[in-house]
């Protein structure tokens, strides 16, 4: 089992020293690992080049079946481990970076104070993947399509917006737009998932919809959203977020709203997971999330 767990990450990772960081390993330890799983069983399971490792056809077909029984292996693991009256294990998240801001971080102080003996691990990533395949318990997205046998549940506030903001000095220089096909006129902050793709400015008013893709003369990852909000506060430009993001610095008189009437509402965060089977952590996680006070939606 030990090996075929070290087989599929090195599948998942595409490399033996990817693989090896996350399991704890060196990367020639992996490789004799798998060399010797190649010669049990008589065929070899992975292309190695001096760039890349892939699996072979062989290989491919190994991992894609073991790969649900290892998972439903470790949960039964984790199960046994809590079989007694505390929680106990590892509890592993895919969640996109839009929650990790201001809606994940307070549910997971309160899990952990509430579970000592539990762990977390959580792998922001805005793909769209397959949680289970990648080893992990959940996800939380925005939106995603599920597949027939995922469950989901609302997490943090049920409806939010997507809001402008510009500095009282940017607004003072340069003027409110009136209508959001003004905004490429503007000097405007955009702000890129780690997919590659821009958030997107949708604004709906009155039966009318307008999707606007100005060029953005600052353009941040998500993950640095926070710094690209200081840009705005700093006078650089329109920057359309999260509402829920610019609050505080709305609230502080640093940014001033934009197009309010024109703001976008749509679904909060959902936490997915399979319903064929649910590990002792994420357990109990879903019945906090439920169980919970809201985020208030502003």
């Amino acid at each position: 089992m030990d090996d075929l767990s070290i087989f599929v990450a090195v599948c998942d990772d595409r490399g033996f020293r990817a693989a090896a960081r996350r399991l704890g390993l060196s990367p020639a330890g992996v490789s004799e690992r798998i060399a010797l799983l190649e010669k049990r069983l008589g065929v070899p399971l992975l292309i190695r080049t001096t760039r890349s490792v892939s699996p072979t056809e062989a290989g491919h077909a190994l991992a894609e079946r073991v790969r649900p029984l290892l998972n439903e292996t470790r949960v039964a693991l984790q199960d046994a481990a809590s079989s007694r009256a505390d929680v106990r294990g590892l509890l592993k998240l895919n969640v996109t970076g839009a929650v990790m801001v201001d809606i994940l971080p307070p549910l997971v102080g309160r899990f952990l104070a509430a579970h000592p003996q539990v762990r977390v691990e959580l792998v922001v990533d805005d793909r769209l993947v397959d949680v289970v395949a990648t080893g992990c318990d959940a996800g939380i997205r925005y939106g995603e399509h599920m597949a027939q046998d995922m469950i989901a549940v609302p997490i943090g506030p049920p409806v939010q917006r997507l809001a402008l903001a510009a500095a009282p000095s940017y607004l003072a220089a340069r003027g409110a737009p009136s209508h959001p096909a003004e905004l490429p006129a503007h000097d405007c902050i955009r702000l890129r998932f780690s997919s590659g793709a821009m958030v997107e400015w949708e604004f709906e008013k009155a039966g009318e919809t307008i999707v606007v893709d100005p060029p953005g003369r600052l353009i941040v990852g998500v993950d640095g959203a926070a710094s690209a909000i200081d840009l705005a506060c700093d006078g650089h430009g329109i920057i359309a977020t999260f509402e829920n993001w610019l609050v505080p610095a709305m609230d502080a008189g640093r940014l001033q709203p934009v197009l309010p009437d024109w703001w976008i509402r749509f679904p909060g965060p959902r936490l997915y997971f399979s319903s064929r089977f649910m590990p002792a952590p994420l357990r109990a996680f879903v019945d906090l999330v439920a169980s919970g006070k809201p985020i208030p939606d502003r």
